[in-house]
């Protein structure tokens, strides 16, 4: 007797419904165990044991933006470069040549170089300041 192709996905399955069974029983059980005083203290927020100011949807500088996108740019430049230095010795040996894989690396660093320019020249990094001339 021959099993269904199918068949080999039950392991999965079963441990896919057993973790969302497991999430929902823990659910159930803390609202039946756990103990519910609702009180004017315990729904106010809480902003890290200070009393909380102004509106939580204030403006943001556009600076952190500009920050949090250098961050980006230079964890991708490490998640391309690894790979690259790993592999550069062996690449005559998959059909490029050296000077091939060098000059690839020299362009690509030529971009997160334009990227850093730009961020340097817009002063993003210059945090004494007041305000950025963004």
């Amino acid at each position: 007797m021959t099993v269904p192709y199918s068949w080999q996905y039950l392991p999965l399955l079963m441990h896919i419904c057993f973790a969302i069974g497991l999430g929902i029983f823990m659910l159930v059980a803390s609202w039946f165990i756990g103990r519910r005083r609702f009180s004017k203290v315990k729904q106010q927020t809480y902003e890290c044991g200070m009393m909380p100011q102004g509106d939580a949807r204030g403006r943001f500088s556009v600076r952190f933006y500009m920050v949090a996108m250098l961050f980006i740019l230079f964890d991708v430049e490490g998640v391309f470069m690894i790979p690259w230095a790993v592999i550069y010795k062996k690449l005559p040996s998959l059909g490029c040549s050296r000077l091939f894989g060098f000059w690839e690396i020299v362009v690509y660093l030529g971009f997160v170089a334009v990227g850093l320019f730009y961020i340097i020249r817009k002063g993003i990094l210059k945090w004494s300041d007041d305000r950025a001339d963004l």
